[in-house]
């Protein structure tokens, strides 16, 4: 063995260690109401996240809602013996009192009653993971949007489980629909074909929705009708492994609290890189699109996604292909799901140069199909290295940064915040993020426009038979 190789191998052996010390935090929403004077209301109400025990002793992230509006994060230590419920009200409190509407915003002026909602169809792909998906099914029909019907999208099963599971659980309250080529964008595009709805909104097979989550994410479309695609809020519904923890305290999927419209024809001026860096927009776990608009762009890719050689980048491919047939994106914080993170050192390696990959899959896949956007992307391709060198760097963990509340004032940040050793805010980090993990990232990237295109060809040779077949009926 090289010196080179065995120092790399002993760098590794350390990330991985300080990797396995990252202990877990329990996950909370808190509720502080609302009174007509913004000042606090009823004490509070504390309980804890999906799926989690009883909130106790030890360090907590929690969701703050005021009224019931998610606007904030924070990570707070319950001390030994203390009231959780004390503690966390009283840090919400001081936080409100020495930073005002910075950290826990007034929902504003009295809004106006919320648009009625379009009728919609959701989406969800899954695959051989029956467990997970009815969690998300229960959330799913306890939604509060007055018209909506819910589609499950078998991709490529090997086994009836999720079948039986719709059939015998759900009965016609869900719809269910095979897709035997594999891929997530595949899966979608079926999903897209079968719909009924003015919007389709999709979501995936391991989160949990908040009650409001459908009615808040398509209430836009209503309101706009330049409105082309809509994204929400996605927090983590579990911190109990290294890997969960780490994820999220370097920004998971979470993109902020503030509310922000995306407008090809007035772009942002803080978004120099804008529509590339898609990323900032939203995830696949909680988006949706006007179906006449993503019908009309083709819908998603399908050389792109999980299960495919690409590794993903469907849901980015949607976001640009949206905008740039000059439709609006609009992200909305009240739209929430709460997602399970992957759970393994392994797993975090597999997403990282997948993400990685999806990243320049669907940049590849946007100039295959959208030939008219080489210039600009061209225009924007020295930034865009150094966007990329930024985002795929290892990062030092600053552990001396503030605990508290986080409004999103910088929405669209790629990173998260959390002090005390977990996520808290969304824009600092307490926990080295490892140079393994960006050194997989890179070589997803290097990947991506080759798997993309070994996507597409294996694809063409799936299809060919069913299509001579076709000709043949002729």
């Amino acid at each position: 063995m090289s010196r080179a190789r065995a120092v790399r191998q002993e760098i590794v052996r350390r990330e991985i260690e300080g990797f396995l010390d990252i202990r877990p935090v329990q996950v909370a929403e808190l509720d502080l109401g609302l009174e007509l004077d913004g000042s606090l209301a009823g004490g509070g109400v504390l309980r804890p996240g999906p799926g989690s025990p009883p909130i106790t002793h030890g360090p907590v992230f929690v969701l703050v809602r005021r009224g019931g509006r998610p606007v904030g994060t924070l990570l707070a230590q319950v001390p030994e013996g203390a009231d959780p419920k004390t503690v966390l009200v009283g840090l919400a409190a001081r936080e409100h009192a020495a930073a005002g509407p910075v950290h826990l915003p007034l929902p504003g002026p009295a809004p106006g009653p919320t648009p009625v909602p379009p009728s919609t169809t959701v989406v969800i792909a899954t695959r051989e993971r029956a467990a997970l998906l009815a969690h998300a099914l229960d959330s799913l029909l306890a939604q509060d949007h007055p018209d909506f019907e819910i589609v499950v999208v078998d991709n490529a099963p090997v086994t009836d489980a999720t079948r039986d599971l719709v059939e015998r659980k759900y009965g016609e309250r869900v719809r269910y629909v095979t897709e035997p080529v594999p891929g997530l964008a595949v899966a979608h595009n079926k999903g897209v074909a079968v719909a009924h709805g003015e919007v389709i909104a999709f979501t995936d097979d391991d989160v949990v929705a908040d009650p409001r989550w459908l009615t808040e994410l398509t209430a836009p479309f209503t309101a706009d009708p330049r409105l082309g695609c809509a994204t929400g809020l996605i927090l983590p519904a579990r911190l109990r492994t290294p890997s969960q923890v780490l994820l999220e305290s370097h920004g998971g999927f979470a993109k902020g609290f503030t509310p922000r419209t995306y407008d090809p024809l007035r772009p942002p001026a803080d978004e120099p890189l804008f529509p590339f860096t898609a990323g900032r927009f939203g995830s696949g776990a909680s988006m949706a699109f006007r179906t006449a608009v993503l019908r009309a762009v083709g819908g998603f890719d399908p050389a792109t996604g999980a299960g495919t050689r690409a590794r993903g980048g469907d849901d980015l491919y949607g976001f640009v292909r949206v905008l740039a047939a000059g439709h609006r994106l609009h992200y909305t914080p009240q739209a929430l799901v709460w997602h399970h993170h992957r759970e393994t050192w392994r797993d975090l390696e597999t997403q990282a140069y997948g993400y990685g990959a999806g990243l320049t899959a669907y940049l590849t896949a946007i100039l295959v199909n959208q030939p008219g956007l080489f210039p600009a992307f061209l225009a924007r391709l020295p930034r865009g290295l150094a966007y990329a060198r930024t985002l795929t760097a290892s990062r030092e963990a600053e552990v001396g940064a503030d605990s508290g509340t986080d409004s999103g004032t910088d929405s669209g940040t790629d990173s998260g915040a959390h002090a005390g050793g977990a996520p808290g805010g969304h824009d600092d980090r307490a926990h080295a993020w490892p140079g393994r993990l960006s050194r997989l990232q890179r070589r997803g990237m290097l990947y991506g426009p080759v798997g993309y295109l070994r996507a597409r060809r294996a694809l063409r040779l799936r299809l060919r038979p069913a299509e001579q077949e076709r000709g043949a009926e002729r």
